[in-house]
């Protein structure tokens, strides 16, 4: 067991970094962040921020000597980093976990492999895995193995010429073809596991996404009982084969009444955000509990909650002119809280903050969401 006031370390340094940073301060524990922007949301409020690259090893090697354990906050942290610190002490999640989490071709691989359940694919690692790939694939989404996220690197293609365009179009990296399903919602499941293999899930939440961008979530998911239960199943055997340990994402396709798995994510969630207002325990407490070797919280909800993204689009006006948004409008919402990354440079796209709506009644919670949403100046585009 990992006590404070121990010091911990985190690689990377964006909002779910400094949600762990806020929750490591709170139970007593010190933060290092290594993250090489210097105005990184978590290096901003951390004990110590290492301004340096992933793969900077006199860097790593004072990571080490000063931290009792090292997580992480995002995926695309090389596997290779997470595995020399390893030598020196506790990192959770493993590099293994993490290496397959951050490749869609091992992802994909992986899910085939443990019978888990997924979308028709095919992986395209040249011109001629694409000219052989089944037509009945197709239309689909071709999507780069690795770096892609919040609907970059991914094209929609109808067609084997399309996606042949969109393959040139990354250069040739290696991909994976998936047939584009007809999808009824998604939804994700957020939970943690710890090193002698007990899992907590939160309970599931729907999710709502605007330019590939997550843009709502509800929770609890407006989906049959039976479902959100066989999701939390098929989590919890994703966390047990890649014996994970530390907090984990798993976003789902719902499809005719049937589960498919869309992507893992080896770190707390955006569609896990609303857990900080509305669960007794948050996932990133559970992030920091399960890499000091404590007991797991009681990761039940208290209140129903909609949690909604703020992207950067919001601070320029209709002339394109930079402003701050009007925080009055949400400041007057009862049970409504605002949570601000404190990003330096807001542009369209980007995750600047979200806000929360809790209450007893789920339907109450999301129209008032919705309204602020409104109010705030998001469009309702899906809703």
């Amino acid at each position: 067991m990992i006590l404070p006031p121990a010091t911990l370390g985190m690689l990377g340094g964006g909002q779910l970094g400094r949600f762990f940073v806020s929750a490591a301060h709170e139970m007593g524990y010190k933060v290092w962040v290594l993250d090489p922007d210097a105005n990184s949301p978590a290096g901003l409020i951390a004990d110590r921020h290492i301004v340096a690259a992933y793969d900077d090893y006199t860097a790593l090697d004072e990571l080490a000597n000063g931290c009792a354990a090292v997580t992480t906050e995002f995926e695309n942290v090389p596997a290779t980093t997470l595995d020399y610190l390893a030598k020196f002490i506790p990192v959770h999640p493993s590099a293994s976990a993490v290496a397959v989490c951050q490749n869609r071709v091992a992802e994909k691989t992986f899910l085939a492999d443990n019978g888990l359940p997924h979308g028709p694919f095919a992986v395209i690692r040249c011109e001629e895995n694409l000219r052989s790939a089944d037509e009945a694939l197709f239309p689909a989404v071709l999507k780069v193995a690795r770096f892609g996220y919040d609907g970059k690197g991914q094209a929609r293609v109808a067609n084997r010429d399309e996606a042949l365009h969109a393959f040139h179009q990354f250069g040739g990296e290696s991909c994976v073809l998936e047939k584009m399903l007809k999808l009824d919602s998604e939804m994700s499941v957020v939970l943690a596991r710890d090193e002698d293999g007990a899992v907590r899930c939160f309970p599931a939440g729907e999710n709502s996404h605007r330019h590939g961008i997550l843009d709502v979530t509800i929770m609890p998911a407006r989906i049959e009982p039976v479902l959100a239960e066989r999701a939390r199943e098929v989590a919890q055997a994703i966390a047990e084969h890649l014996d994970y340990v530390g907090t984990l994402g798993v976003e789902f396709f719902v499809c005719g009444g049937q589960l498919f798995v869309n992507e893992m994510a080896p770190r707390p969630h955006n569609s896990g955000h609303h857990t900080i207002d509305a669960c007794v325990t948050s996932q990133y407490e559970q992030q920091v509990k399960a890499l000091c070797g404590l007991p797991l919280g009681e990761p039940r909800a208290h209140s129903a909650a909609v949690m909604v993204n703020l992207l950067g689009e919001l601070w320029y006006d209709e002339a394109g002119e930079y402003r701050e948004p009007d925080w009055s409008v949400l400041q007057a919402v009862p049970n409504l809280r605002v949570h601000l990354y404190a990003k330096h440079h807001a542009r369209p796209g980007r995750k600047m903050g979200h806000f929360t709506v809790i209450g007893m009644d789920a339907e109450q919670v999301l129209a008032a969401a919705m309204q602020a949403r409104e109010a705030i100046g998001i469009r309702d585009e899906g809703h």
